[in-house]
């Protein structure tokens, strides 16, 4: 790989998103999940895409490289992402995953810069259950006391222990992901928080998925914690036109920390073989 630059982009209210890139060849674009950011995220991963494809991970706004702003709005979140898209300015794959694949669904939605969609155990939140969505809610109040008390490293132990095994979790301490991403517990609680009151794009909305002209594949672990995963990975198979599954063996909702040249091989194979694209204007005519 070659060595790392960074990407800067500002947004309508004013704030600076960046990416570090890596790579050469085609651009893709990765948006992280909820607790990590665009390095801590993908850097396992790497590897095993960068030797053939230009890679930008991007932190929205809170995380990494990127400012911060005190709108963390849904709308404003994926705005950063669409932002960053149209300032490459040709068309690009675009990866995301847990709640970043639905982030990246709603960004596909807004501009035609985007060539081809992988995303793994993408997370909405719309379709949560009676019961998931009381786990949910419990895990937000624990890592909100623990953030209050100060011990970040552990609220980012809370927040994954919601949806990895046990297994995963030893994995991702072992791999030095966790202790990093306590510093993203603040942007999590406001991204959530934020998030239930304001409004924005609803990618698990089967209209906005019907809309999605990209290829898009969607990944998954069979050794998930949460069925909800599995249901959010079938429901966007169910309705996007040009959607298909792909089964990472032995995975679970950690792979990018577990299993990720199994994962990473998958999504770089899958952009070698999409659609180059030509973009057409900067930015869909329904932003």
């Amino acid at each position: 790989m070659s060595e790392v630059r960074t990407h800067h982009t500002m947004t309508t209210d004013g704030t600076t998103i960046a990416g570090t890139v890596h790579g050469q060849g085609p651009q893709l674009v990765f948006v992280h999940g909820i607790l990590g950011d665009g390095d801590t995220e993908w850097r396992a991963l790497l590897p095993h895409v960068a030797d053939r494809n230009t890679c930008h991970l991007l932190s929205t706004r809170g995380r990494g490289l990127s400012d911060d702003h005190p709108d963390h709005s849904r709308h404003r979140l994926v705005d950063d992402i669409v932002t960053y898209i149209d300032s490459l300015e040709e068309p690009i794959g675009l990866v995301g995953y847990s709640s970043g694949g639905g982030m990246a669904i709603a960004a596909a939605a807004q501009t035609d810069a985007v060539r081809a969609i992988a995303l793994y155990e993408p997370a909405l939140t719309a379709l949560l259950d009676e019961q998931q969505q009381t786990a949910f809610r419990n895990t937000l109040v624990r890592v909100g006391e623990l953030a209050a008390e100060g011990d970040l490293t552990a609220a980012a132990h809370a927040w994954a222990g919601f949806v990895c095994h046990d297994h995963e979790l030893a994995a991702m301490e072992d791999a030095g992901y966790l202790e990093p991403t306590g510093r993203n517990i603040p942007a999590l609680l406001s991204d959530i928080q934020q998030g239930r009151q304001t409004g924005g794009i609803n990618a698990a909305d089967p209209a906005v998925l019907e809309r999605l002209s990209a290829p898009t594949l969607v990944l998954h672990g069979p050794d998930t914690a949460l069925p909800w995963f599995t249901t959010c990975a079938q429901h966007i198979v169910g309705h996007a036109p040009d959607a298909r599954l792909f089964e990472i063996p032995g995975a679970g909702h950690g792979a990018p920390h577990t299993h990720p040249e199994e994962l990473g091989t998958a999504i770089a194979r899958f952009f070698e073989h999409a659609p180059t694209g030509v973009i057409h204007s900067r930015r869909a005519a329904s932003s």
